[in-house]
């Protein structure tokens, strides 16, 4: 039977089973996507499942996200601004791919940083001291807080590291 109006034709009526392999995820991936929100199903009077069809093109978008390297916290909220009973448009697309082009380009110069900084390191062992930039001699940077703080603010680990090592120029020149 064709669908005579719109009401019929969006009803939700692809099992679980029918949007894993149409999108080619793991029915286990469409539980926790939905447990996420980043898609969403409705049961049907047996307690099944039920996806509409515009669930694949979702699917489609996280999928293409993640490859990205962009976070399911980040692909949810791009996801939000869509009309949940509409399938994601070429406009929709464009607008969210710009959003993330902006998050690449932040995650792409932040690992220009940490590799520029890792050519001096050789993991900490330390035995690059006096070239290495994330080097911290007697945990100077405590102050700036915890974790890994060097990698984050490469302008930080130089300045300790010079200040370091005007220190241990001027005891050396004094003795």
């Amino acid at each position: 039977m064709t669908p005579t109006n719109t009401t019929e034709r969006d009803e939700p009526r692809l099992s679980v089973g029918q949007v894993a392999k149409r999108a080619d995820v793991a029915v286990s991936a469409l539980h926790f996507y939905e447990n996420k929100g980043l898609i969403r199903s409705w049961r049907n009077s047996g307690n099944q499942r039920r996806y509409k069809k515009d669930v694949l093109r979702r699917i489609a978008i996280i999928k293409a996200g993640q490859k990205m390297g962009i976070t399911l916290a980040e692909i949810k909220q791009t996801l939000m601004s869509l009309p949940h009973s509409n399938t994601p448009s070429k406009e929709d697309w464009a607008r969210m791919s710009s959003l993330w082009r902006a998050q690449l380009d932040e995650k792409i110069a932040y690992m220009q940083r940490v590799r520029t900084m890792v050519d001096g390191c050789i993991g900490c062992g330390c035995l690059s001291m006096s070239r290495c930039p994330m080097y911290n001699p007697d945990d100077v940077v405590a102050q700036a807080g915890n974790g890994a703080v060097l990698i984050d603010n490469p302008e930080q680990a130089q300045a300790a590291k010079s200040c370091y090592d005007d220190d241990n120029n001027k005891k050396g020149t004094s003795e």
